[in-house]
């Protein structure tokens, strides 16, 4: 590459389904020479010579022996998202090809909507919206309020930067806050936010009125919460699940962080900081990468680039909610999907719903389609 000349970034297209966003566009521009897929195969042998780096979009382009092998010249791949389950790491490192990702960039949007989830579970908002601006309810009854937030105990369960972030929306919202980890916080992080640790999780699944699970698919976190544990909570507890992926270690920039897969919806922020990383990291030296371990799931939240792990055994989890072992559960993502519908049950990205009268919603409401129920 002569001087002056930008780098060549391989994106699988623009626009569609699989395609980068055409708002993303101006901005890569700037720092890169783009060619998509189409045209890299259009004229594979002179392209692929010049394709230092790749984008990946929506796990796209796929990576695979037949792709590295005709790209002699590339040097990163950067993944738009945070997990990277879908990748074989070992071999692109065999290929002396470096990873990238974005760990830190949907913190606190996760966090979000950990809360998001637990509010709306907790106050039955989009049920009583349907209910709402249904034109043929008259009334419903008074229970359909739902259950206090503030005052209530929330039990976290994997209190990493995530997590943390979690606790400090918690406390906004007047709640008391426990929280287990394989590693506790020091005396200032939990005075700050007012948790308490719980050194066991048995205690923890005890006392909270909601539990929220943020821990990232490893062997010692899949199916973590079985049905010995959803008996352990009490009948009128909700389950919180946003986690979801496999741990990885990358680095970015020469420096190293164990960082959770979570769902990643690129924001401006972090594409800027794909795009640096790319352009910083062609001349030096990175680490080879390799994952502990993979999870074969499939996500269902739009434009997310990570993977749902199982960390709940949600055969456990349905038989608990069909039997009142647990009064509801609000869930980021599942695998596998879809779960039955049920009115204790929460999944955001998808449509689901019960019978009216599982809520004891009166004869009029009985009209309305399936509604979306906390």
């Amino acid at each position: 590459m002569e001087e002056g000349e930008l780098p060549w970034l391989l994106v699988n297209e623009v626009g569609g389904i699989r395609g980068i966003l055409h708002s993303h566009v101006p901005f890569l521009k700037k720092h890169f020479h783009l060619i998509t897929m189409k045209e890299f195969l259009e004229n594979r042998k002179d392209v692929g010579k010049m394709v230092q780096a790749i984008y990946l979009w929506w796990h796209k382009p796929v990576i695979d022996k037949e792709l590295l092998q005709s790209l002699p010249n590339l040097k990163v791949i950067a993944n738009s998202g945070v997990g990277m389950d879908h990748l074989d790491l070992k071999l692109i490192a065999s290929f002396g090809v470096k990873m990238a990702n974005a760990p830190r960039a949907v913190s606190s949007t996760t966090a979000d909507t950990g809360m998001a989830l637990l509010l709306a579970s907790a106050r039955r908002l989009v049920e009583v919206h349907n209910i709402s601006i249904s034109p043929s309810m008259d009334y419903c009854e008074a229970d359909i309020l739902g259950v206090k937030v503030a005052g209530a105990t929330l039990g976290i369960i994997g209190m990493g930067r995530i997590g943390y972030k979690i606790a400090v929306r918690a406390k906004a919202f007047e709640m008391n806050i426990l929280y287990h980890n394989r590693t506790r916080r020091k005396v200032h992080e939990e005075q700050a936010v007012g948790a308490t640790y719980c050194k066991k999780i048995d205690s923890l699944l005890q006392q909270a009125d909601f539990v929220m699970l943020v821990v990232s698919l490893t062997p010692q976190t899949h199916k973590l919460i079985g049905k010995r544990e959803l008996e352990l909570m009490k009948p009128t507890a909700t389950l919180i699940n946003i986690s979801r992926g496999t741990i990885q270690i990358h680095w970015l920039a020469s420096q190293h962080d164990p960082a959770v897969s979570h769902s990643a919806v690129l924001h401006p922020a972090q594409l800027g900081h794909v795009a640096r990383v790319i352009s910083k990291f062609l001349p030096l030296p990175f680490p080879s990468l390799f994952a502990l371990c993979s999870s074969p799931a499939r996500c269902t939240q739009e434009h997310s680039h990570s993977t749902p792990g199982a960390v709940v055994d949600q055969e456990a989890l349905v038989a608990a909610l069909q039997t009142g072992v647990i009064r509801a559960a609000a869930l980021d993502v599942t695998s596998p999907e879809p779960l039955p519908r049920l009115p204790s049950l929460l999944i955001p990205w998808e449509g689901w719903g019960s019978p009216a009268e599982a809520r004891g919603i009166p004869a009029a409401g009985r009209k309305l389609a399936p509604l979306p129920l906390a």
